[in-house]
């Protein structure tokens, strides 16, 4: 007997179909950039100046200049080529300086700024009281604020501390950013309470009960953390633009932008290498930065 599919459940793999092929076609527009990117980096110099030359030029006074001609998008090099990354790597050191300064300023805030989020929200997700609630009102507020909002007062307390133009006057205010204590305490709330009453009846500390229970049912938020946190100062512009003078303390993501005004090859390849600390990032913890963020560290049903 021949069996009759019913219209709701054909309407239903119709709009997943489309569904489907809508985001394959997002995905593929998200990526083309990055690949673009990836394989010019391997193009020789005289390959892009006849492909994306244009784009590029200037007149006198280093202003640019707008030239209406067709531009040769090229997904594949003619020839392979690695003279960028040879010269990005042993021929010309600032490419690297800046890069060290970029991991100078990130690392010690990702590291520290998880530290004091742990702790902070382990005591906004165990204590109880009037003054907490407030605490953690006035820590959901600041998050909601832009950067660009309190640049002015951390850039008077800077002076007034004598960190202007240090890189402490970047990492201080990264370290206690609310940001990662928001989401820490709220996935330390998912953790039931009588796993906490259960541990302090058998006698257990706040530092084992932290230690013990609540640190390994919230890794996988802490990974989520680590890898938020290390990208949002990775790619940060108004910090060091703002607090910092000396551009021998820029960091890449600032420098990145002065490349394209000369070797538009060299630009091709320091993005890259740029980009290369972020990718393998997500790819290697793909699992955990999504498991942390729908979780929240909570119990799976």
């Amino acid at each position: 007997m021949k069996r009759i599919r019913s219209p709701q459940k054909t309407a239903e793999k119709l709009l997943l179909a489309v569904m489907t092929l809508f985001a394959a076609v997002a995905s593929v527009i998200f990526l083309l950039p990055t690949v673009l990117t990836i394989t010019n980096s391997f193009m020789a110099q005289s390959e892009i100046n006849a492909n994306y030359g244009v784009v590029f030029s200037s007149v006198s006074g280093g202003s640019k200049t707008f030239i209406s001609e067709k531009v040769n998008l090229k997904f594949i090099p003619d020839i392979v080529s690695f003279s960028q990354y040879f010269s990005v790597l042993f021929k010309t050191p600032d490419y690297l300086l800046k890069f060290w300064n970029s991991v100078i300023l990130t690392v010690p805030v990702v590291i520290f700024q998880t530290a004091v989020a742990l702790f902070a929200s382990y005591g906004f997700a165990r204590l109880t009281g009037k003054l907490k609630e407030i605490l953690f009102f006035f820590y959901i507020v600041l998050m909601l604020m832009p950067y660009q909002v309190t640049l002015v007062p951390n850039y008077l307390v800077a002076d007034k501390l004598g960190l202007l133009n240090t890189r402490w006057a970047i990492i201080l205010p990264g370290i206690f950013s609310p940001f990662a204590v928001f989401l820490l305490t709220k996935a330390m709330k998912r953790i039931p309470k009588t796993y906490f009453e259960a541990a302090m009846l058998d006698g257990a500390s706040e530092l084992q009960i932290f230690t013990n229970i609540c640190f390994p049912m919230v890794r996988s938020a802490v990974f989520s953390v680590l890898m938020l946190v290390f990208i949002d100062y990775w790619n940060m512009v108004e910090q060091p633009l703002i607090l910092l003078n000396d551009e021998q303390m820029h960091p890449l993501s600032i420098f990145l932008s002065k490349i394209n005004t000369g070797d538009t090859g060299l630009a091709f390849a320091v993005a890259v290498i740029y980009m290369t600390p972020s990718l393998l990032m997500f790819l290697y913890g793909e699992e955990y930065l999504v498991e942390g963020i729908t979780y929240s560290g909570g119990i799976k049903g």
